[in-house]
């Protein structure tokens, strides 16, 4: 990685800030089996964990052999709604990290603007990041094109090789990529460190760590 000192520092949303990700795969489970194409849990982190509504939505089609009604997914919301409401928390080791960090915070999510609120304010993160939500809904298409985070970039005023991109899944690294920008792949969660690996990427498993490895690339 360079030494670009980083001015901002953009973090994803489900499994990054909180632990949503094990909590989404057991409901995509029970909702892809109801609509009769059962995907195995393995294939929902392969496929699912990052992946745009779209993406998703065209991966269970494709399952299926027939088109879904354009908001299918809003009938299975209370599921996710109602597990997110008893189980959901931050991730471990997140209030820790930002509580250290120096440098400006955004989230840039997949998910709506609705969704990534309420799992903000569930985790009680929301307050930190007041005015700083940007999702796939801001832009033409969300991760893996670059478009999410290059916007997040230019509505904070920072140029794209000065920001750090904080993801958990394949998606987002590519992302980050693709947009010119340095990422850690956080791998303490359900993605293996072998998925986010890459150019311009480091990995690592405790979120309590992010600040020194951030300060790394800072000098």
């Amino acid at each position: 990685m360079t030494a670009n000192p980083v001015e901002l520092v953009i973090f994803d949303c489900d499994g990054v800030l909180v632990d949503s990700e094990r909590i989404c795969i057991k409901v995509d489970a029970v909702i892809t089996a109801d609509l009769g194409c059962t995907f195995t849990q393995a294939e929902i982190i392969e496929r699912f964990v990052g992946s745009s509504a779209e993406a998703y939505t065209a991966a269970v089609e494709e399952r299926l052999g027939r088109r879904l009604e354009k908001d299918w997914q809003q009938q299975y919301e209370h599921l996710y709604q109602a597990a997110f409401e008893a189980e959901l928390t931050a991730v471990d080791g997140i209030t820790t990290a930002l509580d250290s960090l120096t440098a400006p915070i955004c989230v840039a999510s997949n998910g709506n603007h609705g969704e990534i609120r309420r799992s903000l304010e569930i985790a009680n993160l929301s307050d930190r990041f007041e005015g700083r939500i940007f999702s796939a809904a801001d832009v033409p298409t969300g991760k893996p094109a670059p478009d999410l985070f290059l916007y997040a970039a230019r509505s904070m005023g920072v140029e794209p090789g000065r920001c750090v991109v904080i993801e958990d899944s394949a998606y987002g690294v590519q992302a980050a990529r693709a947009a010119g920008m340095r990422s850690f792949g956080y791998c303490g969660g359900l993605t293996p460190a072998s998925r986010l690996e890459g150019p311009g990427t480091l990995t690592f498993d405790d979120m309590r760590d992010l600040p020194k490895l951030l300060a790394t690339i800072s000098h």
